[in-house]
């Protein structure tokens, strides 16, 4: 059962990016905050249900308890929303997905682990791999570039590099607040740690959305309908559903899970290019190949 789970998280978190991409617009200036508010809505629904079923008591105390994470993951989200409307889903996807050995640098700096030389190599792989995307983004004549100006196109494709630092920063505090020992949380216990940590997320996401939401109506900023964001809605229902179907994923073989679903990245990649068509050159092709093979052997080292 476990890998049914494993193969649901992967193939709904590829799906989520292909509608996170296909509901961002160029123009559209507050595109970012209406896909917040959309997932901080849905994620605001699952923490309910989530509390209504999960057979637990809940402190709110907890938010505040939990809010360094919290405020890692969702701003690390905000910054993946916003270069989506100006970055192909082939490039920015693996770059964000480098944020697990952005984390392993950081447990080696800030809690002292080591990393194994096979891990290092992976590590390594992934670098080459960025420095070439990188490489070729600021000398190749691409159309971002011509479209939005040098200054924007630069600050576009910082932004799957800060997702993948700041979630990478929010996983090293995870490893501190998940632990029974060291953490901050109240009314927890070893069977429900890691949901109180899921619903103190998931509320502050819904908080974010509900105050960006405010913002938008006090700036005369139109929605629109459901019907209008509905891809918004699918990224925000398939993100939520796959962080559900990763925890019993994770639960039942995570060792050999944690690499399957590292391969969303693929996922991604290729429905990108069958649905949204994006082209991108050869050599940008081999150093996004390079990155996605850096990032399923360390997911697979770290796995054993």
């Amino acid at each position: 059962m476990w890998l049914i789970y494993t193969l649901a998280t992967t193939l709904l978190w590829g799906l989520a990016e292909l509608f996170y991409k296909k509901g961002s617009h160029e123009k559209e200036k507050y595109c970012h905050l209406k896909v917040c508010v959309m997932v901080g809505l849905v994620m605001g629904l699952h923490a309910v249900y989530t509390l209504l079923t999960g057979g637990f008591v809940y402190d709110p105390m907890n938010l505040i308890a939990y809010l360094p994470v919290s405020a890692c993951y969702i701003l690390s989200m905000a910054f993946s929303f916003f270069g989506m409307r100006f970055i192909e889903e082939s490039i920015s996807d693996p770059i964000e997905n480098t944020s697990g050995a952005m984390c392993a640098l950081m447990c080696v700096i800030f809690l002292g682990e080591s990393i194994s030389l096979p891990a290092g190599i992976a590590i390594a792989i992934i670098a080459v791999g960025v420095f070439g995307i990188g490489y070729l983004e600021n000398s190749g004549d691409l159309r971002r570039r011509k479209t939005l100006g040098k200054k924007l196109a630069v600050i576009a494709f910082c932004m799957p590099f800060l997702y993948a630092f700041i979630d990478a920063f929010g996983c090293v505090l995870d490893i501190y607040f998940l632990e029974m020992e060291t953490s901050p949380l109240i009314g927890i216990t070893e069977e429900n740690i890691e949901l109180i940590a899921n619903v103190s997320y998931e509320l502050t996401f819904a908080l974010v959305g509900l105050i960006m939401f405010i913002f938008m109506k006090v700036k005369g900023v139109k929605f629109g309908s459901m019907v209008e964001q509905k891809d918004k809605a699918l990224a925000a229902v398939c993100e939520t559903a796959g962080q559900l179907t990763y925890v019993y994923a994770m639960s039942g073989n995570g060792a050999i899970a944690a690499p399957i679903i590292s391969a969303v990245c693929v996922v991604s990649l290729l429905l990108s290019r069958i649905f949204l068509k994006e082209k991108l050159t050869k050599k940008q092709y081999m150093f996004i190949s390079i990155i996605i093979v850096g990032i399923l052997m360390l997911a697979v080292i770290e796995g054993e």
